[in-house]
């Protein structure tokens, strides 16, 4: 037993020199984002964005995962830069058709609505990229999360990168220690994942995505548990065997419309309905991030913080190639 540990904690020490040698993607240059970049241009960016995001959240709380989602998507795509929105053309086959964003990632038609508010306001000026990150931070705050000031000034990319979709997006079934080598790949370290995945307490999961975790080792992270049963069994419901891709479970089985901190005790409980989200707590590798799980279910408030800090963090992270700010968020200017 002794010999095993020994030899995972060298395969753990080996992977994290792996990682340090990965190189970082680094923002272009972040000091030129700023609170203040559209107070002459368009001083009411934030007003509009915020206006319009109150009223799809009122009229459906996913919309804020949505929103968040979007803009996740996007900044792990060759930076924040809007690339994520682009439609196919006859040259170019976008991100949408990305493993993991085609038939789940939504929302774009509300962008779509907010853009051109914002062009009546002030025609040519709010960039896509900036649009996200602000209607993020406001879909948190509309659902119980935490405020924090959002940087702007980023601009849109000229092109999309299906490659890089695929290959950078992290996915549900992949395991702790490629989790973290991908967020470290985006200047991102394993405080930052373990907060940014607390998004998911206002997400939603695609059966696809959760029925090798539901039919593989739930029981045994959820210890057996009688109510753990219980809801295994209703998950099981949602979610066949062999039907039923597109059905759709929250990831935060106690408070799915309200951002807070609970989705960390399903981690706890061993309940995380996503194989990656479990990982955090469950895995052998895991002994840091399940401090920080275990922290953030305890410490609302420092949950709360490192949620903002990190979201910040990565909406730092710009494309270095530039772009323009588009007219028509689907499409790059002509």
């Amino acid at each position: 037993m002794a010999a095993g540990v020994l030899c995972f904690r060298a395969f753990a020490l080996s992977m994290a020199c792996l990682l340090l040698a990965v190189p970082l993607l680094v923002a272009q240059d972040p000091s030129k984002l700023s609170l203040e970049y559209y107070s002459k241009t368009c001083p009411n960016v934030e007003h509009v964005v915020r206006t319009e995001m109150e009223c799809a959240v009122r009229a459906d709380t996913r919309n804020a995962a949505l929103m968040l989602r979007l803009h996740f998507h996007d900044c792990f795509v060759q930076g924040c830069d809007g690339s994520v929105l682009l439609d196919d053309t006859a040259t170019m086959i976008g991100e949408k058709q990305a493993d993991q964003n085609v038939n789940s990632l939504k929302g774009f038609e509300l962008v779509d609505k907010i853009k051109e508010k914002l062009e009546a306001e002030c025609p040519g000026t709010v960039s896509c990229a900036d649009l996200l990150a602000i209607a993020a931070r406001d879909a948190v705050v509309l659902v119980g999360g935490p405020y924090w000031d959002v940087p702007v000034g980023r601009l849109d990319s000229k092109k999309a990168s299906l490659d890089l979709a695929n290959s950078d997006i992290p996915t549900a079934q992949q395991g702790l220690l490629t989790l973290i080598a991908k967020f470290w790949q985006k200047g991102l370290d394993a405080t930052d994942m373990v907060a940014l995945v607390g998004s998911h307490s206002i997400g939603f999961a695609r059966c696809e995505n959760f029925r090798d975790r539901i039919y593989g080792d739930f029981e045994m992270t959820s210890k057996y548990n009688p109510s753990s049963e219980a809801y295994l069994s209703k998950l099981k419901e949602v979610c066949p065997r062999d039907s039923g891709d597109d059905n759709i479970s929250a990831m935060d089985s106690h408070t799915s419309a309200i951002f807070d901190n609970a989705y960390y005790e399903t981690l706890i409980k061993g309940e995380g309905l996503l194989n990656s989200d479990q990982e955090m707590w469950s895995s052998l590798a895991g002994y840091s991030t399940a401090d920080t799980v275990n922290k953030y279910w305890a410490d609302p408030a420092a949950f709360f913080k490192q949620f903002s800090d990190s979201m910040v963090k990565m909406g730092n992270i710009t494309n270095p190639a530039g772009g323009e700010v588009r007219k028509n968020c689907r499409f790059v200017n002509t």
